[in-house]
């Protein structure tokens, strides 16, 4: 997912080489959703069934410019490299490795709790490659206190992990916990010892007009703000909180800072963050109002929304030029990739100029 300061986390010379607490053998992964890269090209795979992060080596670490991406069909082609149906296939999550620019896709073939999890990479030709699981160089972490699973459409262990991404040394995981202030944030380190005890997050929610510590993070990115590290992250119905990282610690609960309504009635999916003529954006696409431009300038100078209202804080210009927009990702410094739903439920791939 997605979707942070890349070139910074990526240029810092790394002290411990990530790659030296992987072992050979089985991924034994129950689901594969939200994706991420570690350095040297190790992806990180979001698995809520198994209730697990898994750090996958996928000798895929020199870097390249890559090519401007264009495929029409995206989920036709993959359902035929997986010989099923379109229809009998789900794209989770995409994201795009920053040193060799080669996309990777989180796929379930299948419908429901029996979807068999697959891993997939576009090569520089524009073909699909399965990645195996069954040896490869990996490791996971397991997380504790995640709910229960359960059968039907309402199965919260779906939600055990919302967002993931790695920030300075750390993995940090969204998603809801089996505790009664449900919503938390996770800093595992990285590499993985293990997950340890998360951080219970509570907000103020403008349009309900309530505090909330229910309601998981949807999606997230990391952002200096006045100097110091903060999450900016992205709740269903729409606010956008902010929570200095060096709050997130094990085992405590920490309250939010919702400096935005970006409107009731939607669900954010991804953000990333980008500069353009010497300032920084947040783009955000969304289920049901469109791709968000956020100008964070004066991010700072927002105070905590704490009564009831609709739209409100830090403001956002809607981008009518996209539309569909089911995935989100940075592709370099000029460029992002999207996945987006065209005519017929055909699911194109391509890369755009950052707005």
């Amino acid at each position: 997912m997605r979707r942070l300061s890349i070139v910074a986390v990526f240029a810092i010379c790394c002290t411990v080489n990530a790659a030296s607490n992987l072992s050979v053998g089985k991924a034994d992964m129950k689901s594969v959703g939200q994706l991420a890269f570690a350095p040297h090209g190790i992806l990180l795979v979001g698995d809520a069934v198994g209730g697990a992060i898994y750090a996958l080596d996928t000798d895929d670490d020199k870097a390249s410019p890559g090519m401007a991406v264009d495929i029409k069909g995206a989920n036709v082609k993959i359902a035929a490299l997986l010989g099923t149906a379109p229809d009998q296939i789900l794209i989770n999550d995409i994201a795009v490795n920053p040193l060799s620019h080669k996309v990777y896709f989180s796929v379930s073939r299948g419908r429901g709790q029996d979807a068999t999890p697959v891993l997939l990479r576009l090569d520089a030709g524009g073909k699909f490659q399965e990645i195996g699981l069954d040896k490869v160089k990996h490791s996971k972490v397991e997380l504790p206190n995640i709910p229960a699973a359960t059968e039907g459409r309402q199965n919260k262990r779906l939600e055990a992990i919302t967002d993931l991404a790695y920030v300075d040394g750390n993995v940090i995981v969204a998603g809801i916990s089996n505790e009664e202030f449900a919503s938390t944030l996770r800093s595992i380190p990285y590499p993985f010892t293990n997950a340890g005890k998360r951080t219970n997050v509570e907000i103020f929610h403008g349009a309900h007009g309530r505090f909330e510590t229910n309601a998981p993070v949807r999606t997230f990115v990391s952002y200096k703000i006045a100097g110091k590290p903060n999450l900016l992250a992205a709740y269903t119905c729409t606010p956008l909180v902010k929570f200095p990282i060096s709050d997130l610690k094990p085992g405590q609960k920490v309250m939010g800072t919702t400096i935005a309504e970006l409107g009731a009635g939607n669900r954010p999916m991804d953000m990333i963050v980008y500069s353009k003529g010497g300032a920084d954006f947040i783009l955000m696409n969304n289920s049901s109002r469109g791709v968000m431009k956020i100008a964070t300038a004066k991010i700072d100078s927002y105070e905590g929304i704490t009564k009831k209202t609709d739209i409100a804080g830090v403001p956002y210009e809607t981008l009518a030029e996209f539309k569909g927009v089911e995935q989100l990702d940075s592709y370099d410094a000029t460029r992002a990739l999207m996945l987006v739903r065209g005519e017929a439920g055909s699911l194109d791939l391509k890369t755009i100029a950052l707005p």
